[in-house]
């Protein structure tokens, strides 16, 4: 059973997490109770523990209704008057029609991590509860997962990378909100109610709803799942960044032993669905059900399939993975830091003003020189066909890699399943992956006990 914090004693609440390296710490204020309540703990537990650690205040003006820009300036002065800096980050522009919760909550978080590179610090506190923790897990149970080992059932992560650059901390997510907000009382103080958190237009706030007051134990049971789920998260993480490191290679593309097929089967189709969607590109996971039947064919034939945007060959002297030749983006300028096919990240300086990037080709491929050992030439070229490349008018300038820059242009490998998102969770295998591709490996988390320590 998960034991839920009654205690809100800054030095247990923040005990588990390690911010020695720090001279700045940002949290993340709407002005609501529960990070009003992480504003104050915060600066309570830095006030005893470090107190030359700058704690800055972030309020993010989404601008989606009246008042919003009002309630960032008193949340401001509510800063102010405990002496904490204070910084709003507005999100200007268009807003969409439709999805709108899932593209505030992105918003947010990339007004946050450019608040937080601008306070020079890679750490943005959030006041992420168990109740939201049970609302989370409330809602992809009702709705199902994209994954169907129910992996979204761990629910939210105590630490989560963005953007490969910025952790994402939550340190109140075993705390219930009515604690918090008996805390705020206790102080004296009041917060400001954010009328989209009861909107039941939204999922969430429909849920919130139905949970208020329940005292049925489906609160408890949620965070009971979200903690189980959690731990075997973590284990079969730490399984299949194992099996990648023992059976994978790269020679000029994922090359996964054949012994690959006699290891254990929950383990080695989540190390495969990991691979998959790192050869492919894609955001997500592909299917697990699909996964494990080709997983149950290795070893006993021989046979060539596409799953997820990756064409996958089993051959008596390995399995291959590389992204089909089918769907490639088309040519494009280059603009640094931009995605490219979910598989790169563009790195610019100053190409000339015509290049394109675009995929190497199958010609080109032909005429490149062949790296790597074990790997067919045939699938070697098949997979080098789907580099970017700098292209000027018909003249291929040069293929695009972390080590090749022609013309100031490079390209690093990224692994798409975690591009944006890594939760704390998944730090192992994305570890591995990294490692495998050449890619930057993901920072330490801001914890005293790593989550994903095997890493």
């Amino acid at each position: 059973m998960l034991t839920l914090r009654a205690d809100l004693d800054p030095l247990r609440l923040y005990s588990t997490f390690d911010f020695a390296e720090h001279r700045t710490l940002v949290a993340a204020v709407s002005g609501g109770s529960d990070s009003l309540a992480l504003l104050f703990l915060t600066k309570s537990w830095l006030d005893r523990i470090a107190p030359d650690t700058k704690l800055v205040a972030v309020t993010v003006d989404h601008g989606l209704r009246p008042g919003s820009a009002a309630e960032a300036e008193e949340v401001a002065k509510i800063a102010a008057r405990h002496r904490v800096a204070h910084r709003t980050m507005t999100w200007t522009g268009e807003k969409p029609k439709t999805g709108v919760p899932a593209a505030a909550r992105l918003a947010r978080y990339r007004l946050l991590a450019e608040a937080a590179r601008l306070e020079g610090t890679d750490v943005i506190l959030t006041g992420h509860t168990a109740d939201d923790q049970a609302e989370t897990v409330l809602m992809r149970s009702q709705r199902g997962t994209s994954d169907d080992d129910a992996r979204g059932l761990a629910g939210m992560a105590p630490v989560t990378l963005f953007d490969g650059a910025t952790w994402i901390v939550r340190p109140l997510l075993g705390t219930r909100r009515r604690a918090l907000r008996d805390y705020l009382r206790g102080i004296g103080e009041s917060w400001l109610d954010d009328p989209t958190n009861v909107n039941q237009l939204f999922e969430r706030p429909r849920v919130r709803a139905a949970l208020t007051g329940a005292e049925d134990g489906r609160v408890e049971t949620a965070l009971d799942m979200a903690a189980q789920v959690g731990e075997e998260r973590l284990r079969l993480g730490d399984g299949a960044a194992a099996l990648i490191r023992a059976h994978a290679s790269l020679p000029g593309l994922i090359r996964l032993d054949p012994t690959f097929a006699g290891a254990e089967t929950t383990t080695a189709v989540y190390a495969l669905r990991i691979l998959l969607g790192v050869a492919g590109g894609t955001p997500h996971l592909p299917d697990a059900a699909r996964a494990a039947a080709l997983f149950g064919r290795f070893g006993r034939e021989f046979f060539c399939a596409t799953l997820s945007r990756t064409a996958l060959d089993a051959r008596r002297d390995g399995i291959f993975l590389r992204r089909e030749a089918r769907n490639l983006p088309a040519p494009l300028t280059p603009a640094d830091n931009a995605a490219w096919d979910g598989r790169f990240r563009l790195r610019v300086e100053r190409p000339p003003s015509d290049a394109l990037v675009a995929p190497l080709g199958s010609t080109q491929a032909k005429k490149a020189g062949i790296e790597g050992v074990n790997a067919p030439a045939s699938l070697i070229r098949a997979a080098q066909a789907t580099l970017p490349a700098l292209w000027r008018g018909g003249e291929c300038l040069g293929v695009l890699t972390a080590k090749s820059e022609p013309y100031g242009v490079s390209a690093m490998p990224i692994a798409a399943p975690w591009a944006l998102f890594l939760p704390g969770f998944d730090l192992a295998p994305a570890t591995a992956i990294a490692e495998l591709i050449f890619a930057e490996t993901p920072p330490a988390p801001p914890l005293r006990s790593h989550i994903g320590s095997k890493a």
